[in-house]
């Protein structure tokens, strides 16, 4: 089945078992470029915000088996939706701080008589529009101490060996969804915050505000690789879905799986809480792939 972006663009657009809210179609010329070899690269746009996210395809012939994909210099998987499909689908992630500028899909193979090709297309990322918020928050949160300092380290060596780890197997099924149920929207993300007068990184996840024992959900199937709780985020839980796919649950008043546990999606994972540095309850939600912080929202299933 040829996935709508393929056909004429109309809005939420639904990819490789994703269902996006990707912005204006004005702002989203899709790419297609004709290869040798009867390859063919398609991307859904040649202009991205930072933050964003790009659904791209490679087409081609059953002479060719397999095919590898770099985005900015980077191993990005490709992976097919069935066996006997000739299409191999792709997620680019433009990360929230990715400086502006033009970077390159490159698509690589061997020919039919065994000769190395590749081929490129080139997206263009912009600055993304990004409100900034002050916030009062405790000291120890701004200025930790000593002990504090190491904790808040140890945590984020243990967050980037999760995401230097790409599963190569897909673990999700169907369409990616919201974590709490009865809510369409989500914001803040990519908000500059300024607390307690002094200038942090931007928030790289969605906030839905939501009553302490709420119930959150995994947004697709995976495996659990993180429950605990964080000095900063507090109660987390970090699901890997396969391909570099991750999705994050912060500030749980309690978490409901561990470490190495099968989730489907739609299983309860935790409850919304206030743990870890935040001023009142609410879900933090985040969606990281290869590495590159994007916003949750556009793989997310929208309701009609």
């Amino acid at each position: 089945m040829t996935p709508n972006y393929l056909q004429k663009l109309v809005l939420p657009c639904v990819f490789a078992g994703f269902s996006m809210g990707l912005g204006s179609p004005k702002a989203l010329a899709q790419v297609r470029k004709i290869c040798p070899d009867e390859v063919v690269l398609k991307a859904n746009a040649g202009i991205a915000a930072q933050g964003s996210l790009l659904q791209t395809e490679v087409l081609g012939p059953k002479s060719v088996a397999q095919f590898s994909s770099e985005w900015d210099g980077h191993a990005v998987p490709l992976w097919h939706e069935d066996e006997k499909s000739a299409v191999w689908h792709g997620l680019l992630g433009v990360d929230l701080e990715k400086a502006p500028g033009r970077y390159e899909w490159k698509v690589s193979w061997a020919g039919p008589g065994g000769e190395s090709q590749s081929c490129s297309v080139f997206v263009t990322v912009h600055p993304g529009k990004f409100p900034t918020e002050r916030l009062t928050v405790e000291k120890q949160f701004v200025q930790p101490d000593p002990e504090q300092e190491k904790r808040a380290a140890e945590d984020q060596k243990k967050m980037r060996a999760i995401y230097d780890t790409v599963t190569p197997e897909r673990l999700w099924e169907g369409k990616f969804r919201l974590p709490l149920k009865d809510v369409i929207t989500g914001g803040n993300f990519g908000r500059r915050r300024i607390l307690n007068g002094e200038s942090r990184s931007p928030h790289a996840g969605v906030d839905f505000p939501a009553a302490t024992g709420t119930a959150v959900f995994a947004s697709q199937s995976g495996k659990v690789v993180l429950a605990e709780n964080l000095y900063y985020s507090g109660n987390t839980v970090v699901i890997d879905h396969g391909y570099g796919i991750y999705t994050l649950y912060a500030h749980l008043s309690k978490i409901g799986v561990q470490a190495d546990d099968m989730v489907k999606a739609g299983d309860e994972i935790g409850k919304v809480g206030a743990t870890g540095r935040v001023t009142g309850p609410h879900l933090h939600w985040g969606l990281t792939i290869d590495h590159a912080r994007v916003n949750a929202m556009s793989i997310a299933r929208r309701e009609p």
